[in-house]
């Protein structure tokens, strides 16, 4: 697929400190880009970079094939959504959309009918007919995070970044806002780069999820894969989905603060030695039952569960003092009861687990 965006060993640093160190990405046109990163990875930094509000200290951006690091933001084509949206409390939805057109620095337009045409279908296209007079003080938090988005893409970007978008949003209204957004791109045809802190906003979004750790992509894939088989100890604890434990391999074990835990499944290089189990490949087992041949078994006490809707996670305290989680899904049976501070064995199979070398 033929890229959008390019970036060549883009560097930043603030005060000394990297916030950029050799980012190497190449986003693909018409698609849907997840950017996924702990806080202080560097994500708002790169988005910026990329908009033109930040310089970088080295390294190369290109645009449609072309080079834009040092290109003033308002002539590279690409449209910034802000996380606080940005409105203009004194202007209609309609006038803040019309704003970006009618002010722009490059070919403004001034032809009002023009604008109001562009307007007209800009904002049935984002589901904000019959709105256009009210003022953005009196819409909800969709409907400002529709404007927002409006106003940008009635320029015409050829991308569209989107810094925390759905951050001022309550859970509900993210979980709505999600599809909408994926529409709303559909239909333009443009690139979305989404910026989010939400290990489960950026796998539900993106038709690829780019994982920043510490100034640099760590991981470049479509959702399952990156669920499935982070690349490192450190993109899966981002997933927030998986037990890890340290160690190294010996024979064929890997030794672990718990002990001995046998091999069988994926190994992968990435520096870091270390052991991965996915919360909902695990089982819980009275303490008495033993495991198969293709199975790693522990033993742990309960200390207490969390009901989800879809899934109960259940948490554990191991004999080093770790907590370890178990997530089941009440699709698959009726939830169980257990004990506090009584003894489980918890048990998965060995080739579902991943060992990092």
């Amino acid at each position: 697929m033929k890229s959008v965006l390019q970036l060549k060993n883009v560097h930043k640093a603030f005060s000394g400190v990297p916030a950029l160190a050799g980012v190497d990405a190449a986003l693909p046109e018409n698609s849907y880009i997840s950017l996924l990163g702990p806080s202080g990875s560097g994500k708002t930094t790169l988005l910026r970079v990329i908009a033109g509000f930040e310089q970088p200290d080295g390294g190369e951006i290109l645009f449609a094939g072309q080079r834009i690091d040092g290109v003033p933001p308002h002539e590279r084509g690409i449209g910034f959504v802000f996380q606080n949206f940005a409105l203009f409390p004194h202007l209609s939805v309609a006038e803040n959309i019309a704003f970006g057109l009618e002010n722009r620095a490059v070919d403004p337009v001034t032809d009002t009918r023009v604008v109001a045409a562009k307007v007209r279908d800009i904002i049935g296209l984002v589901g904000l007919s019959g709105l256009e007079g009210r003022a953005v003080t009196q819409i909800s938090g969709g409907q400002k995070q529709r404007v927002a988005l409006a106003r940008t893409l009635v320029t015409e970007p050829s991308m569209v970044l989107l810094d925390e978008p759905l951050g001022a949003l309550d859970a509900n209204l993210r979980t709505r806002m999600r599809g909408e957004l994926r529409t709303i791109r559909e239909r333009c045809g443009v690139t979305f780069l989404h910026v989010t802190g939400s290990e489960t906003e950026a796998l539900a979004m993106g038709d690829t999820v780019l994982v920043l750790d510490r100034g640099r992509i760590a991981q470049s894939a479509d959702a399952g894969t990156l669920y499935g088989r982070p690349a490192s100890a450190d993109v899966a604890r981002f997933l927030n989905c998986y037990n890890i434990f340290s160690g190294a391999i010996s024979d064929d074990a890997f030794e672990s603060p718990v002990g001995r835990l046998a091999l069988g499944g994926a190994q992968q290089k990435s520096g870091e030695p270390a052991y991965a189990i996915r919360y909902d490949r695990v089982a819980i087992r009275p303490l008495h039952a033993s495991a198969a041949g293709d199975e790693v078994r522990i033993e742990a006490s309960f200390v207490a569960s969390e009901y989800s809707g879809a899934a109960i996670n259940s948490f554990f305290t191991l004999d080093d003092g770790r907590v370890f989680e178990v997530e089941t899904h009440l699709s698959h049976a009726a939830p169980e009861t257990f004990e506090e501070k009584a003894r489980y064995a918890l048990v998965w199979k060995r080739e579902d687990a991943l060992v990092f070398v």
